[in-house]
């Protein structure tokens, strides 16, 4: 965890609630992230990991409950709004611009800012987390491996220097060689003191960089914990580590 307090929290969810028209796909879910902190959330497939990214994000409502980004609600804003205040998302499944160049796609993740200089850095900083990127950044998006385009969503992401950074299922998919190299770009963006909500269906990799997790069980918290406690938990490792 990077150097900010860990008391002052930059995210809670209180009680919250969603649903796809009739489908309850969340359930009374609360959590929170402390500033400078990674907290994995794990789950199975359709527990409810990305419902609960995408009503963070305002692309999703809740019918119910609370959530609080730097103590100001943001559960009725637009993602647009929220993006705005400092909020960004590494989808699943990538989403690069294809017909753009990696440079022109991190140039669209700072579109909002006007900081000219500290943008320039943060291209170094990307470029050094991501060489490959740099080697390539007039290459079209399209013409990456599955695993660059992950390394070029997590940094365009990053280039909007968000205070949250909202990472969906960075391996999936990713040759287990570049799997790595992404965990590693994971800690270092933190150590800056970025705060990550890390969802991850690598639990050993999550459980091992992240500093508390949650476990969402169809759609509910089914257990929480300091992430060194739960990589022992049998539990766990029973159903995510293949113990």
């Amino acid at each position: 965890m990077s150097t900010e307090s860990k008391t002052e929290t930059i995210l809670e969810l209180k009680n919250i609630h969603t649903s796809y028209g009739e489908i309850n796909a969340i359930k009374d879910v609360s959590l929170q992230i402390y500033k400078g902190e990674i907290v994995t959330l794990l789950g199975s497939n359709g527990a409810g990991k990305t419902t609960i990214l995408h009503t963070i994000s305002g692309l999703l409502h809740p019918k119910k409950g609370e959530i609080l980004f730097n103590n100001k609600a943001i559960e009725k804003l637009a993602a647009h709004k929220i993006t705005g205040l400092g909020l960004a998302q590494s989808p699943e499944g990538r989403q690069v611009f294809a017909n753009l160049s990696i440079k022109e796609n991190l140039e669209m993740g700072a579109y909002l800012r006007k900081d000219k200089q500290q943008i320039n850095n943060d291209f170094d900083f990307v470029y050094s987390l991501f060489p490959k990127l740099k080697e390539r950044s007039s290459q079209l998006a399209q013409t990456l491996s599955g695993g660059e385009q992950q390394m070029l969503a997590i940094a365009r992401a990053y280039m909007s220097r968000p205070k949250l950074l909202l990472l969906d299922e960075p391996s999936l998919g990713i040759a287990p060689i570049l799997v790595g190299s992404i965990f590693r770009a994971i800690k270092e963006i933190n150590s800056q003191g970025m705060s990550i909500l890390l969802v991850e269906q690598n639990a050993y990799l999550a459980l091992n960089i992240s500093n508390r997790a949650y476990v969402l069980k169809n759609g509910e918290i089914a257990l929480q914990g300091l992430s060194s406690e739960l990589l022992s938990n049998p539990e766990i490792k029973k159903a995510y580590l293949g113990h």
